[in-house]
């Protein structure tokens, strides 16, 4: 059950961040960061099997790896920018956050048209031509 780990983890760095932020608001932030950083790095082999069956799975039904490997650095380009965003918002930059959000979604956007060109490109070869 590591969601238990992972959420007892939090609880008790909230629960430390909010004592020594009266004293040092500083280090509260700095322990909140790294706990966040931990969290994610715990994460990374639970990653690692997922996009690893992903890649199983398409080339099993013969899907072009291009596209599976754009789709997967979509969402990855997602969770980095929310994380980031939160961190930034967390440090009380709130327009940083934002311009990260932006950022994330215009790279995701550029990153999306190829597989966009090729849907509307096969949309349109389905129309029958009168």
């Amino acid at each position: 059950m590591e969601i238990i780990q992972i959420v007892g983890i939090a609880l008790v760095s909230t629960f430390l961040a909010l004592i020594v932020k009266e004293q040092k608001p500083n280090f509260a932030f700095l322990l909140i960061v790294f706990v966040g950083c931990s969290i994610f790095l715990f994460l990374i082999d639970q990653i690692y099997t997922i996009i690893h069956m992903i890649e199983k799975l398409a080339a099993n039904a013969n899907v072009n790896l291009v596209y599976v490997e754009t789709i997967l650095k979509i969402i990855g380009i997602a969770y980095i920018a929310e994380f980031a965003s939160h961190i930034t918002k967390d440090a009380g930059q709130g327009a940083i956050a934002a311009k990260v959000e932006l950022a994330g979604k215009i790279l995701i956007l550029a990153m999306a048209v190829p597989i966009l060109t090729v849907i509307i490109e096969t949309i349109i070869n389905m129309i029958p031509t009168g």
